[in-house]
């Protein structure tokens, strides 16, 4: 069991809730609102996006994935094409 990785899951957890049902979007560095075409599209896309990952690193944090390295880098992975299609599709 690795706690680092729980502790990470859980913090993708919360802040994939505040964005992504709360609509806290202004949690997301370099938003800017004027920009963005449908910030409802964006927050529910960043939201699922940071829940599913925090599921994922909870689950790898439980099991004990050795070494834990390649797990945050498909998380930051995740996260950079995320970045990428956001200011592809839905920034003007």
């Amino acid at each position: 069991m690795d706690i680092n990785l729980i502790v990470i899951g859980i913090i993708f957890l919360v802040l994939g809730y505040l964005v992504g049902v709360k609509k806290m979007t202004w949690l997301l560095s370099g938003f800017n609102e004027k920009r963005v075409k449908d910030k409802t599209k964006l927050a529910k896309i960043v939201g699922r996006t940071e829940v599913i990952l925090g599921c994922i690193m909870i689950l790898g944090g439980l099991v004990g994935v050795k070494p834990p390295g390649y797990l945050v880098t498909f998380c930051v992975l995740v996260i950079l094409g995320l970045v990428v299609y956001v200011n592809a599709k839905m920034v003007e």
